[in-house]
């Protein structure tokens, strides 16, 4: 039995990530400030003797004996980044120092949630781990991108500097059960809009692209990683990476929910990236064949009959 510390195991990702690693039989800790999570994610595994919930913010430091960390704690949608950008960033640098110390005092191997966002709006398509990005670093956006970016940086002199066992993945658009309703990212906000017959709002001509990934397909690709050869370090991209404009998802979620909602456009966000797609050939090749199971419609049903329960 492992001992597995997560950071942000209350949010979306986490709470999933928590439950599949107690049913491995694990020992999960669990730790969140609930800015972005709730704990009704993790009410069922509060009965769980190898479970344990924490409330603790990640900018300040943390102490256990633990063999594993997952660090997942950032808030990850627009909406919820650009609230309070000093805290993201906060969150994304000093979270990994104080994540990255805790490893280096154990001897614990530690994974580092980073994202597509890395790539900001991308000059090169689809987007492989080699490609540097095209980030804005004083956007609205570069506190998530570029505080992103630094953890990355950090993780890698960790490695370099101290022999912290590391791991990096990127995590392109995921959705799924425990999205919290309003944070703003574009599959709850069809979604919530479609069931309430609202109008469904597209920023900009919906054409731009994204790749939606399942959660189950991602929390499978991060145990994988975890337990990948030592000398793989990454980054590795984790995302589905069948591509779709925002028209074609709005048409989806309408036909889903049989919603009377209409399409109706609104202007671009600043930096808002036009293609975001992600080259998993690597991911394949050093994750023991990994790559997404489930497709947007069978995944949408699932996170549509989430919703529907909230209503």
């Amino acid at each position: 039995m492992k001992k597995i510390l997560i950071t942000g195991g209350a949010g979306f990702v986490g709470s999933h990530l928590c439950d599949r690693l107690l049913k491995e039989g694990n020992e999960v800790l669990c730790l969140d400030n609930y800015f972005t999570g709730d704990k009704k994610n993790i009410l069922k595994l509060l009965d769980n003797p190898y479970f344990e919930m924490i409330r603790h913010d990640i900018t300040e430091p943390y102490y256990a004996e633990v063999d594993e960390i997952y660090n997942l704690a950032c808030p990850a949608s627009p909406v919820h980044y650009q609230f309070n950008p000093i805290k993201t960033m906060k969150t994304s640098v000093m979270g990994a120092i104080n994540t990255l110390g805790l490893a280096k005092r154990v001897g614990a191997k530690i994974l580092q949630a980073s994202t597509s966002e890395v790539y900001g709006d991308p000059a090169v398509h689809p987007q492989p781990e080699s490609y540097w990005g095209h980030v804005n670093p004083i956007g609205i956006r570069s506190c998530y991108d570029e505080g992103k970016r630094c953890a990355e940086t950090l993780f890698m002199d960790y490695y370099t500097s101290n022999n912290v066992a590391i791991k990096i993945i990127r995590i392109f658009n995921t959705y799924g059960p425990n999205m919290n309703p309003s944070d703003g990212r574009v599959v709850s906000n069809f979604i919530m809009q479609a069931l309430r017959g609202e109008n469904i709002t597209i920023f900009g001509d919906g054409l731009q692209t994204r790749s939606f990934q399942y959660v189950d397909d991602l929390v499978e690709g991060m145990i994988r990683m975890m337990s990948s050869d030592p000398s793989f370090l990454g980054p590795v991209n984790l995302g589905n990476p069948n591509e779709f404009t925002m028209l074609e998802l709005a048409k989806a979620v309408i036909r889903l929910t049989n919603s009377k909602s209409t399409i109706i456009h609104m202007p671009l966000p600043q930096d808002d990236p036009k293609q975001r797609q992600p080259d998993i050939s690597l991911a394949k090749e050093k994750l023991k064949g990994w790559q997404p199971k489930i497709e947007l419609e069978e995944g949408l049903g699932k996170t549509i009959a989430y919703f529907e329960k909230l209503l």
